[in-house]
């Protein structure tokens, strides 16, 4: 006899991460075994990408996946937008100790939809860690949508949902071990509020963007990525 085992329920949390205590730890944690593969991952899925682009960075925070893409890719630019002003903040400081990126980095305050998002295209679209934060999903596609152009690459890194409450909290215990008590109970509540790979297809089928890829990168994340093989209509 076959056994079904129910999925978690999704179980949202704060869209913004507005708190000075949930910003300098965030800001703080040790992320590097997550981050530190993103711009390794990006490069492996379009080994032909331009030398030179124009990124849109949805969804920044402090701005340490954001660096790490500039400092992988020193022909981009970027346009980093986040709606927490304490986010931000950090962002500038990390963003200032990094040695010419204060010119290739600029930060902009906004929550989408409506942030202040000054070209109308972009090249490349990245995200990391936000999809979660949305109680709305089709805001993150729209908005893809709306600044993608023909050839657009798009890479989107989020979590994933486990499948329960249980697995959920091992998971924090695991990987945010000996961080803040803020960060430990951020990180489970950012689980339970992740999405599934099948739920994130879905989403993609919905805006018209089932032309991009949903994979599975470890335990806890799940990556989109592609080219836009169309201009939105």
């Amino acid at each position: 006899m076959q056994v079904v085992v129910a999925m978690m329920k999704r179980i949202v949390e704060p869209e913004l991460m507005t708190g000075e205590s949930q910003a300098l730890a965030y800001a703080r944690a040790d992320f590097e075994s997550a981050h530190s593969s993103y711009p390794k991952l990006f490069s492996k899925k379009f080994p032909r990408r331009p030398r030179r682009a124009l990124a849109l960075d949805l969804g920044c925070g402090p701005c340490d996946v954001t660096i790490r893409f500039a400092n992988a890719n020193p022909g981009y630019t970027f346009h980093a937008v986040d709606g927490s002003a304490a986010m931000l903040r950090y962002a500038r400081t990390a963003i200032a100790l990094q040695r010419g990126l204060s010119r290739r980095i600029k930060l902009i305050a906004g929550f989408i939809p409506g942030a202040p998002i000054p070209r109308r295209s972009y090249d490349v679209i990245l995200s990391s860690s936000f999809l979660h934060h949305l109680h709305d999903p089709a805001v993150l596609w729209e908005t893809v949508r709306q600044y993608a152009k023909r050839g657009t690459i798009v890479f989107i890194a989020d979590l994933r949902r486990p499948p329960s409450r249980a697995s959920a909290r091992a998971f924090a215990q695991k990987y945010s071990r000996g961080e803040p008590e803020v960060l430990r109970r951020d990180f489970f509540n950012s689980l339970l509020a992740a999405f599934t790979p099948a739920e994130v297809r879905r989403q993609l089928k919905k805006a018209g963007l089932d032309g991009l890829q949903v994979e599975t990168i470890s335990d806890r994340h799940l990556v989109v990525f592609g080219r836009i093989s169309q201009p939105p209509a």
